[in-house]
């Protein structure tokens, strides 16, 4: 390992947890990460000490352990899941602990195992998951996400390089997309937090009923919530603390209407879920229901995502982003939603972050439902913009030209 390299893995740690998590004098941090992250867990211990955590947790996921699952496992085992750990999780949220996930799985790790296993196994997940999820979907902690370059990941990003070259190169992908490549990536981050704050001030101000979409394969008009309200960047959780939820970001994204979408859409990049590439996605919605899907691969995975529940065939989230981000100019294909989702505008499909709705304070679901936020046990991001896709936002039925060919045309 190279001097530079470990020096830029610490810059990593040190932006994960001054820029990322932003962590609190006295406040726990709990992990989740890859087993060959260690070397990250490690630089973001130390730096989260040295912030002043009171207790740093971290729970490994090794990919042979969950391989040895879908091979050796009893059918009925895939309709279980640890309500334990996922009870005593949310209870640490409760509690004032702050969320890290290092992200780097291998993106086709079950890609050849029975789909129906998958599907039970993320569903039975997600169901004891739901109070620890809707912690970090209403904002009530500091969150972030962050990525580790794992062998796995890389040889499924670089296929043609060497392992240790593809190594090297997604690292330096993750390194430049982090935006820790300059004289000093905390105030980059706050210089770029800025820009994506006056964006979404922007659009707070316009006040727009729907988007419209159009382009190859897509005409979808996505209806907004009453009174959303549009972020991206650093925010302000409940509990006070400022943070990033994603390193890196380049959105600004906000709530839609669960029952004001219409029309039809593609996707523009593949999509990677739960160790399936699913691409060329297509599909139709009405009354803000989806009513079709097809997809060129990994439809049967798609159609069980879909079944989830009532509300995975619904909006939980659109989000803007400009063909010229730095992660689309890139080129490269991640597989990993953090990165994939930060080249180009996407839609979510379920769960709504309802902190992108204003005056929630003492509203029940329903409530929250009535003004256009959707509940679900998923919440999965696929791309539908391109450098051939236009966004209008619509007010009082009149439109007004957003981006065109991907690139923004309002100040």
């Amino acid at each position: 390992m190279s001097e530079n390299f470990t020096a830029m893995l610490d810059r990593l740690g040190e932006v994960a947890v001054r820029t990322g998590l932003n962590l609190a004098s006295g406040q726990e941090l709990l992990i989740t990460a890859p087993l060959d992250a260690v070397p990250l867990v490690r630089r973001i211990t130390e730096h989260a000490y040295k912030a002043g955590a009171s207790l740093v947790t971290c729970f490994y996921a090794d990919d042979e352990t969950t391989l040895a699952r879908y091979r050796f496992a009893p059918d009925a085992a895939f309709d279980h899941a640890a309500g334990w750990l996922s009870e005593a999780t949310a209870q640490a949220f409760r509690n004032g602990a702050a969320r890290m996930a290092i992200t780097g799985a291998n993106p086709s790790l079950l890609a050849g195992q029975s789909a129906d296993r998958v599907s039970r196994a993320s569903r039975a997940s997600a169901r004891v998951s739901r109070a620890a999820l809707e912690l970090i979907t209403n904002f009530e902690i500091n969150w972030t996400i962050v990525a580790f370059a794992t062998p796995a990941w890389a040889a499924q990003v670089f296929p043609d390089l060497a392992p240790d070259a593809a190594v090297g190169a997604l690292w330096d992908a993750i390194f430049a997309a982090s935006r820790l490549t300059g004289s000093d990536p905390v105030a980059a981050w706050a210089e770029h937090n800025a820009a994506l704050h006056r964006r979404a001030g922007m659009l707070n101000d316009l006040r727009f009923d729907a988007l419209h979409f159009t382009g190859p394969g897509t005409d979808l008009r996505v209806g907004l919530a009453d009174g959303h309200d549009w972020a991206g960047g650093s925010e302000a959780a409940k509990n006070g603390v400022v943070c990033n939820p994603n390193i890196p970001t380049e959105e600004v994204f906000t709530t839609p209407h669960r029952a004001r979408v219409e029309g039809h859409v593609c996707s523009t990049k593949p999509l990677s879920h739960q160790g399936t590439l699913i691409d060329e996605i297509r599909v139709e919605f009405h009354d803000g229901a989806i009513t079709r899907a097809r997809a060129s691969r990994g439809e049967d995975v798609l159609r069980k995502v879909l079944d989830t529940d009532a509300g995975a065939r619904r909006l939980g989230e659109v989000a803007l982003v400009p063909h010229s981000s730095p992660i689309s100019q890139s080129g490269i294909l991640f597989q990993n939603t953090l990165f994939d989702e930060n080249a180009a505008s996407h839609i979510a499909l379920g769960q709504a972050y309802t902190k992108c709705l204003l005056d929630t304070d003492g509203q029940s679901t329903e409530q929250l439902a009535e003004r256009g936020a959707n509940s679900s046990l998923i919440h999965i991001d696929w791309m539908i913009g391109s450098d051939r896709i236009n966004v209008d936002g619509i007010k009082g039925g009149v439109p007004t030209p957003l981006m065109r060919q991907g690139e923004w045309v309002v100040a």
